[in-house]
């Protein structure tokens, strides 16, 4: 994903985090992420366990469901008959070598790649009959932290809850939960390492609370202390009631996270098999003890 345009010309490119913005963008762009601005909505600040996504009434079974979904980037078809199903509450990694269809199948998911002929719907939303009408629904992290270089890590996350009218509440309790505290708050996005950016980038997506997490290789860039919580922002949000589709090439630290696992190549899906999630993810794994057989023991990411 590419970075922001310069301000004055408030321009989220290709839509990506956060989305739904079009339309709501009005009035000068400070005027978003003024700290006395008054709050905008009503709803709850997200807690995690407690709180359920401000969509989760867009959260049904199934979540996501494609059936020989085709969809076409220029004259390439970047998917190629994808068959996949993702339930409320089920986190589904997705592997594969590059080129395999994993960013595009989150890109049709998120509303950002139309898928031309099969069957394709999100959140209830048909693709194949408008595809831009789920955006507000779902939040996507892509490869790359779309944010204002010239805004502090508290600019840009409050920018995003409050361009699509969510309470600023949300945004300071995200900020607090990534850890982007004292200076790491104030300093200007265009200053934080590229870990940091991550983090302004996923604490924007989280103070969103959107009923589909859409994660485009999201251990990259974090460090071990950020990675496992990580983890922990996923289970979270799967209690709460939000399901979870990502894409990775580390298989050691998403299967593990994971409810199911899918393989694809050549834009199809080409595999399934079981994933590895447990309630405890810790950064560091302990010493293995003995275990009964048939025991699979506990998953940590590293």
């Amino acid at each position: 994903m590419a970075a922001f345009d310069q301000l004055g010309t408030p321009s989220w490119p290709a839509l990506q985090l956060p989305l739904g913005l079009v339309g709501t963008l009005t009035g000068p762009l400070r005027s978003l992420t003024s700290p006395d601005r008054a709050p905008v909505g009503d709803g709850p600040a997200w807690n995690p366990g407690t709180h359920p996504p401000y969509h989760v009434g867009k959260a049904m079974a199934p979540v996501v469901l494609f059936r020989a979904a085709v969809a076409l980037a220029g004259r390439f078809p970047a998917l190629a008959g994808v068959d996949l199903s993702l339930e409320q509450g089920e986190v589904v990694v997705v592997v594969g070598p590059n080129g395999a269809g994993k960013t595009s199948l989150l890109r049709a998911c998120a509303g950002l790649l139309p898928v031309t002929s099969g069957e394709a719907s999100v959140l209830g939303v048909d693709l194949c009959a408008d595809h831009t009408a789920v955006r507000r629904f779902v939040g996507l992290l892509g490869h790359a932290a779309p944010l204002y270089d010239e805004l502090s890590a508290a600019e840009n996350v409050r920018f995003a809850v409050r361009a699509l009218g969510l309470p600023v509440k949300s945004a300071d309790d995200a900020l607090e939960r990534l850890g982007l505290t004292g200076r790491l708050r104030t300093t200007p996005a265009g200053r934080l390492s590229a870990g940091q950016r991550r983090r302004v980038a996923l604490a924007a997506l989280v103070a969103r609370r959107p009923a589909l997490w859409l994660l485009d290789e999201p251990h990259a860039g974090l460090d071990a202390g950020s990675r496992a919580l990580l983890g922990e922002l996923i289970g979270e949000a799967v209690a709460s009631g939000a399901s979870v589709l990502l894409s990775s090439h580390e298989p050691h630290l998403s299967v593990p996270l994971a409810d199911r696992v899918v393989s694809m190549g050549g834009g199809r899906v080409t595999g399934e098999e079981a994933g590895g999630r447990r309630v405890t993810l810790t950064a560091v794994p302990p010493s293995v003890p003995e275990e009964a057989p048939g025991h699979l023991g506990a998953f940590h990411v590293a």
